[in-house]
């Protein structure tokens, strides 16, 4: 090869190697100046991290204010760099305790997130078997309250009673634990014991009550025909047996030539809603309105009676107390405001007229949000206001301790007078 050839090739490589290097650069170049116009674009609402809330999952109805969803995980990733003992964090635990206290912070204490194993217990609990106590919660005044002591159960034969205001559980505050919680520590295995500290209205003080946890099978409706052929049906919960044990209790009423009926919903704490629409349209008239749904933004969905009505011409007493929640207010409030033939008897319901949608997700969990509020017939509230009986009967400590029952005493004085009529 001439010296003049090896020159040649010399500039060839040395030209090919900087048209590489040309070329590379000059990607890099428009790779770098795409990228920056496409920041420029989204730079408005994403600089800082922050995102405008209306393009968030909450819709603020305020104004222009931000959040920072990156304020979140800096706390988690100081969380995991910072704590003392952070190889024994649990990544799912603070995932669930996050959503926890996402809807916790909505002041609603019905709206909640349930784990796979809260999920799961909740399922058995509305089916009607579970280890436990037997007595329903809810929060009434910002205090863990016994909503109603299920018939049968260890909290009702331990003298638990609705109204009950839970102070203490096992000598620990009951104050700042929300309802899942509260629940999930008063369960617990059959044959274990659980002390409540409570406080009851009229008492000056309170009391530690030692419950033994069993089994709960809580059977949903309970017949027997009184004197003068006075049909009594209790109605203990709301769950998947509740419309075909009734329709049966019914029957049997009706081929016993029935007279009138007694409808006992006390310490009935609610379960299905449509468990409430059913039996209601076994005692009403077909296109009854039997609850009124009212939304976020104030509509009203009328809910009416399906037909098969059985029973509205039979002379009624209906008993509620400080136990009736939920569906059993519905169902009290649909049959008084429908019937002329309708008597309430006992003491006023416990006002739970809120609507928790049941959400399945992902993982075995769920989670509920309080999506509407109840509404009688005549469109009123039901939630914090409850129902009040036509004729007040209350129950005193001698009643419950000599097994007295004056509001079903009553209940049977007043509806004989009706038939008589």
């Amino acid at each position: 090869m001439t010296e003049k050839e090896k020159m040649e090739e010399k500039n060839n490589k040395i030209f090919n190697r900087y048209s590489k290097v040309v070329f590379t650069t000059l990607v890099l170049a428009i790779v770098f100046w795409v990228g920056f116009e496409k920041g420029k674009q989204v730079s408005v609402e994403q600089s800082s991290g922050f995102v405008t809330l209306d393009k968030a999952v909450v819709k603020n109805e305020t104004g222009n204010q931000k959040i920072d969803f990156s304020l979140y995980w800096k706390t988690w990733d100081l969380l995991k760099e910072k704590y003392v003992d952070s190889e024994s964090l649990d990544a799912k635990k603070l995932l669930y305790g996050s959503i926890n206290g996402m809807l916790h912070a909505t002041g609603d204490p019905y709206s909640s997130f349930l784990d796979p194993e809260e999920n799961k217990r909740f399922n058995e609990e509305i089916e009607g078997s579970f280890e436990g106590i037997g007595a329903e919660l809810g929060i009434k005044n910002g205090v863990l309250t016994i909503i109603a002591p299920l018939e049968g159960t260890p909290a009702e034969k331990a003298g638990l009673r609705a109204g009950d205001k839970i102070i203490d559980i096992d000598g620990k505050s009951s104050q700042d634990m929300t309802l899942e919680k509260a629940v999930e520590v008063i369960r617990g295995p059959k044959n274990t014991e659980v002390v409540l500290t409570i406080f009851r209205e009229g008492e000056e003080s309170t009391r530690d009550i030692k419950v033994q946890r069993s089994v709960i099978d809580v059977k949903s409706v309970k017949f027997e025909m009184k004197e003068g052929n006075i049909a009594y049906i209790r109605i203990n919960r709301f769950g998947d047996d509740t419309v075909r044990e009734f329709s049966s209790a019914l029957n049997q009423a009706k081929n016993r030539q029935m007279k009138g009926l007694i409808l006992d919903l006390r310490n009935n704490p609610g379960g299905y809603l449509e468990g409430a629409i059913d039996v209601s349209s076994k005692m009403l008239p077909k296109e009854k309105i039997v609850v009124i749904e009212e939304n976020s933004d104030k509509s009203k969905n009328k809910i009416y009676a399906k037909g098969g009505d059985v029973a509205s011409e039979i002379q009624t007493i209906i008993l509620i107390n400080e136990g009736s929640a939920s569906a059993s207010e519905i169902l009290a409030g649909a049959l008084k405001e429908n019937r002329s033939n309708v008597t309430i008897v006992g003491k006023k319901s416990f006002g739970k007229g809120s609507v928790q949608e049941l959400i399945r997700l992902p993982q075995g969990t769920a989670v509920k949000i309080t999506v509407a509020r109840w509404l009688t017939p005549d469109e009123h509230q039901i939630n914090e206001q409850g129902i009040t009986p036509d004729v007040e009967v209350g129950l005193s400590n001698e009643d419950y301790e000599k097994d007295k029952d004056p509001q079903l005493d009553k209940a049977l004085e007043i509806i004989k007078e009706k038939i008589v009529k």
